[in-house]
């Protein structure tokens, strides 16, 4: 069985930094891309950030010099850096993971649940 889960969301006061964490885990063969997606109240979900098996990494606009994916493949893990961070940054935070469970089974991705992040003073 396969599991994304996501941590590292709190409370950040404008300005401030928080890193995210997504780790895989379980049974499988491989873990290619990893995106990070947020969906503030509101609003449609949105990619932010992704990276692949590589390292090669890719960013909304919005993200762009604030925000960084890094990844561990050993950990099977992506982190997202956040710094300067403003309430309109506040959403929950999920992890998609590009995930081939066993050699019959194609990729899929799997989803963690979200940690919020929320940015107030």
């Amino acid at each position: 069985q396969v599991q994304v889960v996501e941590s590292g969301g709190g409370l950040v006061q404008p300005g401030g930094s928080l890193r995210l964490s997504c780790a895989a885990s379980g049974s499988f063969l491989s873990v290619g891309v990893m995106r990070w997606y947020r969906q503030a109240p509101g609003k449609e979900r949105e990619l932010v950030a992704s990276i692949n098996s590589g390292g090669s990494t890719g960013y909304t606009d919005s993200a762009k010099g604030r925000f960084t994916i890094s990844r561990d493949n050993a950990k099977n893990t992506a982190y997202l850096q956040m710094i300067s961070l403003s309430p309109e940054d506040t959403a929950v935070y999920s992890c998609a993971a590009l995930i081939r469970a066993s050699l019959s089974t194609a990729s899929e991705y799997y989803w963690g649940q979200g940690t919020q992040v929320t940015v107030s003073s």
